[in-house]
This record gives structure tokens, C-alpha cells and sequence, in this order.
């Protein structure tokens, strides 16, 4: 999780993207060189642009010829930028709560990312693993009267269910966020057209 505004700028540079995509595994300066068609010490200038932000870390250093050859490797499988790394102007839920908006319901959204993505970065510190769980699934309905029916029955069946497990009074008990979502696919629709747009509501 990139929360750095300096660090977000450099991941975000499609040189260094494509060298983080590299290195998954460990390589050198000159091993990258030849498989992103650049000159190595233009690679090296990269690569020590992601090493001051984190991004990269050094494996193994060793002699070759006259030079002491670096193999980096990057620090995480993936990367995801919180939207704490543009903290004055980041989506706040907070600002216009409208379970019918398309802006509300990626201010969540934003939050999710920047909330699970400081989890992920404690457990790993505190080497744990967070509690979490999610449901990822499709939905097609015949008409926008379906789609609100089903969002009616929704909003009541997670209403019951919080209702009948949230216990403010619980001793040593730990709050946990609900966060459902329901918007159009944006996968192409069958024959190979795409989804038509609709009105935010």
C-alpha cells in the first residue's frame, strides 16, 4: 500500500511501473537493462528512485568483472495506491451520504482501500493476519424495478443482521465496517457491445 504522495509519483512513472513488474523476482541493473531495452545506468537511476521510496530493496550484492553488481527485488507482490496519498483532496464519505450515489459509493470505496490497506501494513509489521471478509459476485436483473426491490431486501436483510450482532456493550470487543456495494458490471455485454451508461440513480 503506496501512502506516500513522493512514492505514488514515482511508482506511477511507466518506466518504473514496468522495472516493478520486473522484479518480482531478483535481477540486476544490467539484467533489466536488456529486457526493457534501456541503458543500464538510465535502469540504475530508476532503481534507485524506487530503493529511496521503499519499493525495491537489495537481495544480494556481488562481484562481477570490476564492478559490484546489485540484484534488486521488489517488496511486494503488488501495489495499490491509498487515496491517503492525496489526503487534502481524497474522497470523504463523510462529505454528502447518499446510498443512491455513484461519487458517494466510491468515497467508500476509497476508504475501503486506504483503511484495509493500514491493516495489511500493521499485521505485516506485527506478523498477523487480518480478519477480514468479502463476497464478489454478479447479478442481472430485468429491470430497474428489480434493481431496487433487491436493494430494498438487501439494505434490510444486512440491517437485521447487524442489529442482531452488534453489541455496543461488549467487553473487549473490536468494531468492524459493513461495506456493501451494488453498480452496473463494466464488462462488455454479451454479443461484444458495451454496457449502455445510465443516470447515476
Amino acid at each position: 500500500m503506496i501512502e506516500d504522495p513522493a512514492a505514488a509519483e514515482v511508482s506511477l512513472d511507466p518506466i518504473r511501473a514496468r522495472l516493478l513488474a520486473e522484479l518480482a523476482e531478483p535481477a540486476s541493473a544490467t539484467m533489466l537493462a536488456a529486457k526493457v531495452g534501456l541503458p543500464r545506468q538510465k535502469v540504475n537511476y530508476h532503481l534507485k528512485a524506487l530503493e529511496r521510496h521503499g519499493l525495491v530493496e537489495l537481495v544480494e550484492e556481488r562481484r562481477k568483472g570490476n564492478v559490484n553488481e546489485r540484484l534488486m527485488r521488489a517488496t511486494a507482490t503488488s501495489y495499490v495506491i491509498s487515496p491517503a496519498a492525496l489526503a487534502a483532496v481524497q474522497p470523504d464519505p463523510a462529505r454528502s451520504p447518499d446510498q443512491l450515489s455513484a461519487r458517494w459509493l466510491l468515497a467508500v470505496a476509497a476508504r475501503l482501500v486506504r483503511d484495509v490497506g493500514e491493516l495489511i501494513t500493521g499485521a505485516a509489521k506485527a506478523r498477523k493476519r487480518v480478519a477480514t471478509f468479502a463476497i464478489d459476485g454478479e447479478v442481472r436483473f430485468a429491470s430497474a424495478a428489480d434493481r431496487s426491490a433487491f436493494a430494498e431486501e438487501l439494505a434490510n436483510a444486512v440491517a437485521a443482521l447487524v442489529a442482531k450482532y452488534h453489541d455496543a456493550t461488549a467487553e473487549g470487543g473490536r468494531e468492524h465496517r459493513v461495506v456493501v456495494a451494488v453498480h452496473p458490471s463494466t464488462r462488455p455485454r454479451e454479443g461484444g457491445a458495451a454496457a449502455p451508461a445510465e443516470e447515476e440513480r
